[in-house]
């Protein structure tokens, strides 16, 4: 009986040692499972916070270019591979015992180049996973860059455009002035001096004299207040502001021809779809040709052609057959004209006489 008992108990004491031995195996491998996903998750984490710490590296660069090569510098750090940029298109190519891949980078949905990183040992997917999103990190990066570079462009262009438009402005009140005093402004003087002297005549008792001076002081009047009158037509003629391009050049056209006695021939239907600046600005132009092309000749015929160009701009040629302008500052006041709208003025003579006179408006400076 003893016997039995002791080899029971024997047997329990070895099932409750092996027992113990058994949970400590598994407490100590759950134990070492532990300290593995804890390592490997700490491992992540830093290569996580590399990634980023590499995003705000690339992301401090403007310039495509130093993207590009500080992107190259941080995969090499990353993957501890050989980084290289190929161009657009390019075929992963492989040396021998090497592992390579190759990431395109795409910028607006076009293909810029490829980031080619090679070693000698395979690459995870959880790195392939990270090399695709630092690439196209980059190409975020890059996509940026260039987009701020087109807004300075633009915002460059405005500037000029808008220092234009001022020079413009006072050039024009520099030629008004000018104009005034040299019409208006004589001419009052000289009818103040004729009032005078009818005033010095009636207190003489001159008074036949009196009323002659003051007849010619009133003509002189009339034909100031007739040059006052053109000068505001030509500034902001009533009739484009009422009632279109159209009907306001061909009332120019019929004034000039009448004044003149020549003929101007009109094709100007396409300009009606400018918008309201284009409108004013271009009629200016016509008009300043026309006068010039009087003052040289006078022409007995004058053409006026508008007309659309193929990439939607608009193009207008004045010709006429008189006398042929050769001087270069005839056609500045037209430059000054046109510059505002980034327009271009271009002038020919011919042997045989005659002027054209080309100006060109890209399309954006003739949209409504």
């Amino acid at each position: 009986m003893f016997g039995e008992s002791g080899f029971a108990a024997g047997a329990l004491v070895f099932a409750a040692a092996a027992a113990g031995a058994l949970g400590i195996h598994v407490v100590v491998e759950e134990r070492r499972r532990h300290v593995v996903a804890e390592e490997e998750l700490s491992a992540q984490a830093q290569f996580l916070e590399t990634l980023v710490d590499s995003f705000g590296v690339i992301a401090a660069n403007l310039d495509t270019d130093r993207i590009l090569g500080q992107t190259t510098t941080e995969a090499e750090r990353l993957f501890e591979a050989r980084a290289e940029l190929l161009p657009a298109g390019s075929e992963k190519r492989r040396a021998p015992a090497e592992h390579a891949m190759l990431f395109p980078l795409r910028s607006r949905g076009r293909e810029i180049g490829g980031l080619r990183l090679a070693r000698s040992e395979p690459f995870s997917r959880d790195e392939v996973v990270r090399a695709t999103l630092l690439v196209d990190f980059a190409a975020r990066a890059i996509e940026n860059a260039q987009l701020l570079a087109e807004a300075n462009e633009r915002e460059a262009e405005r500037t000029r455009l808008s220092n234009q438009l001022i020079t413009a402005e006072q050039e024009e009140r520099r030629r008004l002035a000018l104009y005034l005093h040299d019409t208006s402004v004589q001419s009052l003087s000289g009818i103040a001096l004729m009032l005078d002297a009818a005033k010095a005549s009636v207190d003489e008792g001159r008074a036949k004299d009196a009323v002659k001076v003051m007849a010619s002081a009133l003509e002189r009047l009339r034909d100031a207040i007739r040059g006052l009158r053109d000068l505001s037509f030509n500034l902001e003629p009533v009739v484009l502001r009422d009632q279109g391009f159209t009907p306001a050049v061909e009332a120019l056209a019929e004034q000039i021809g009448l004044s003149h006695r020549i003929r101007v021939e009109l094709d100007v239907a396409r300009a009606e779809t400018l918008g309201e600046n284009a409108q004013a600005a271009l009629y200016q132009i016509i008009r300043e040709a026309l006068h010039q092309s009087v003052r040289r000749g006078p022409p007995t015929t004058v053409s006026v052609t508008v007309r659309r160009q193929e990439d939607g701009g608009i193009e207008t040629l004045i010709t006429d057959d008189g006398t042929g302008e050769r001087r270069r500052a005839s056609f500045e006041d037209l430059e000054e004209r046109a510059r505002p709208l980034n327009g271009v003025v271009e002038a020919e003579t011919s042997d045989e006489g005659g002027t054209s006179v080309r100006v060109s408006f890209p399309p954006y400076a003739v949209r409504g």
